[in-house]
């Protein structure tokens, strides 16, 4: 049985914007899936269905067990609390658990996205990279059996980019990644669906299209960095 399971998903905001058009896939476990498309295409609006954050107009969606969750494109959006461990241990703790346990738990996540020793500091006092691994360790605390990321290199310098794309490889769970960071799907993605016009365009093996300039520009998209780099000196 496939973890996740998406049938005929349509997604229609107002009578006049189409964000999905009848969307159709199935994920299994340990997947990395990287979602791409240009902006428009429909990437955040599939993560936010698949996390139940938006309903879709028609289609029904499955996972086999366990639940979603997701790590949206502005870390910002997800805090709420004034110290880093509070706000990592936030899931928990309005279920009802004890302080002391909480913050226990909220230590690993953060060990486990090599952020420890960030579990005092105020969260206002973060880099870009500092708060995208708060942000998954506060997701990644309430055990996801997957776990959706919206974005997560936008907007980091190159050294903070190259971390999370590492952290990221080595997470033991399903991935599916929303992203118009084309090498970094070349680094992470065992499979890539690309979105067009809130249509698949396509789903393939990784890198597959991805080495293919004429589909990618015809759905808005370019090479990524790493294939023009091998085209242009033979280097990979």
């Amino acid at each position: 049985m496939h973890q996740l399971a998406l049938n005929h998903i349509s997604c229609v905001y107002d009578t006049s914007l189409v964000s999905l058009d009848d969307i159709s896939f199935t994920v299994d476990k340990g997947e990395s899936i990287c979602v791409l498309g240009a902006n428009g295409s429909g990437k955040s609006t599939l993560l936010q269905i698949i996390a139940s954050c938006v309903k879709p107009s028609s289609g029904e969606i499955s996972i086999d067990k366990g639940k979603a969750g997701i790590v949206f494109q502005e870390p910002d959006n997800q805090f709420f609390m004034p110290t880093v461990w509070e706000d990592v241990a936030f899931g928990i703790l309005k279920k009802g658990m004890q302080p002391e346990e909480a913050r226990t738990l909220a230590i690993k996540a953060l060990t486990d996205v090599e952020a420890a020793g960030l579990a005092d500091r105020p969260l206002y006092k973060l880099s870009g990279g500092e708060k995208q691994r708060v942000a998954i360790a506060s997701i990644l605390i309430m055990e996801p059996e997957i776990l959706l990321l919206d974005e997560p290199t936008a907007a980091l310098d190159p050294q903070a980019r190259k971390n999370i794309i590492n952290l990221l490889k080595n997470l033991n769970c399903t991935k599916i990644i929303a992203s118009h960071d084309l090498d970094m799907a070349l680094d992470i993605a065992s499979r890539i669906l690309f979105l067009h016009k809130g249509k698949i365009a396509a789903d393939c093996p990784a890198p597959g299209l991805l080495e293919d300039e004429g589909f990618l520009q015809s759905i808005g998209l370019e090479l990524p960095l790493g294939c023009r780099r091998y085209i242009l000196y033979g280097i990979s």
